[in-house]
């Protein structure tokens, strides 16, 4: 009895919360997409950087909130060096072809293969960029290993997975994952991950079952999509482990539902508003030159017609600059949210002693994913 009084008592998970104000993530995408417009795309890098920089500031964890340091600057420069190396491949490429007609249905296929797996190692080196830029009560996140060998890994087990019509991908994230977890640190803090294929595979199977009808029968895509990525988030969060401390998500299946129709909703709108506005410029433009709107719009005389042109390529840019926006706040700043507040922290008190460790990778790996497309938070 006295062993037990004298035992110290349990603490109690730390919760992770949101303070940001949504208004505030809008505006700030908002500005950004129109800076994207003004510097035709280069100002993305530091719309990046302030919109990781509102996420991770705002989210409290045991009261603390992680500090994003990567700047717009390094991504820039990052994808810069990135097209050095992009740009002479595509080159390459480009005049084998022309030096031989008869390969060149064939010439695709190792392009394809190489961007692909050059896509991994992006992907890998992308997350070891953002990790060692975010920092927590003081210690630095950092992150070690091969891209190389990680893009390796990733080819097999999707080749894996295509083999077998998806039933290995459970087992697919799993493997990746506890590789990139193995060589991820809290400061001296090695971090693991404990998730398991079966575990993913028990939680969504028939989701894998129905996924072919939900692909035939548009309307239930969105619902089989939306609970897949919502199962997905909850078991990876649930494996991550950093020395003793451990995570879980409490994220319901249904959570991420109303997101992702909101999405769909949005888009449909702005897709009607889009060409409502191109009638109405079209009856506008008819009615100036005295012609119909019929003549206005076909083949010869529109591509004679500057100012319908003009006036529609304006309404085409604003209709991105609004999906963009749009595709933002929903799927980066709400869905943060709610996976970010299903989250419990387990014996946090292990990291009151973490020592500081690592350095700061560059920003190459993040430019190779911008470039190629596979970049995410």
């Amino acid at each position: 009895m006295d062993q037990i009084s004298r035992m110290p008592p349990v603490q109690p998970p730390a919760r992770v919360e949101f303070s940001g104000d949504r208004g505030d993530f809008r505006r700030l995408v908002t500005r950004g997409a129109l800076l994207e417009l003004i510097t035709l795309g280069f100002y993305r890098f530091w719309l990046a950087t302030d919109m990781r920089r509102h996420l991770w500031s705002h989210t409290d964890i045991d009261g603390d909130a992680p500090e994003y340091t990567g700047t717009g600057k390094e991504l820039l420069i990052g994808f810069l060096f990135a097209l050095a190396i992009i740009v002479p491949i595509y080159l390459v490429f480009f005049l084998l072809t022309m030096e031989a007609e008869r390969l060149r249905a064939f010439a695709s296929f190792p392009l394809v293969a190489f961007f692909y797996v050059f896509g991994q190692f992006a992907i890998y080196r992308a997350r070891r960029y953002r990790l060692t830029r975010t920092v927590w009560r003081g210690v630095r996140f950092w992150m070690d290993g091969s891209g190389w060998v990680y893009a390796l890994r990733a080819v097999l087990w999707n080749a894996l997975a295509g083999l077998t019509l998806g039933l290995a991908l459970p087992w697919r994230e799993a493997a990746l994952e506890r590789y990139k977890m193995r060589h991820s640190y809290y400061g001296n803090l090695q971090g693991s991950f404990e998730g398991r294929g079966w575990e993913f595979f028990k939680q969504g199977w028939w989701l894998w079952l129905m996924s072919p009808i939900a692909v035939v029968v548009f309307p239930l895509l969105p619902f089989f999509y939306a609970m897949f990525k919502a199962v997905e988030w909850r078991w990876w969060l649930s494996g991550i482990r950093f020395g003793d401390v451990r995570l879980t998500s409490s994220l319901p299946r249904d959570a991420l539902i109303g997101l992702y129709w909101k999405l769909i909703g949005w888009g449909l709108l702005l897709s009607v508003a889009l060409v409502v506005y191109i009638v109405l410029c079209g009856l506008v433009v008819a009615s100036v030159g005295g012609e119909s709107v019929g003549d206005a719009f076909s083949g010869p005389e529109l591509l004679r017609n500057i100012s319908l042109i003009v006036l529609g390529v304006v309404g085409y840019l604003v209709y991105v600059l609004a999906a963009g926006v749009v595709a933002r706040v929903y799927l980066m700043r709400d869905l943060w949210v709610r996976v970010a507040e299903s989250v419990s922290v387990f014996n946090i008190e292990a990291t009151a002693n973490v020592m500081a460790a690592g350095e700061a990778a560059s920003a190459l790996g993040e430019g190779l994913a911008d470039g190629l497309d596979v970049a995410g938070f």
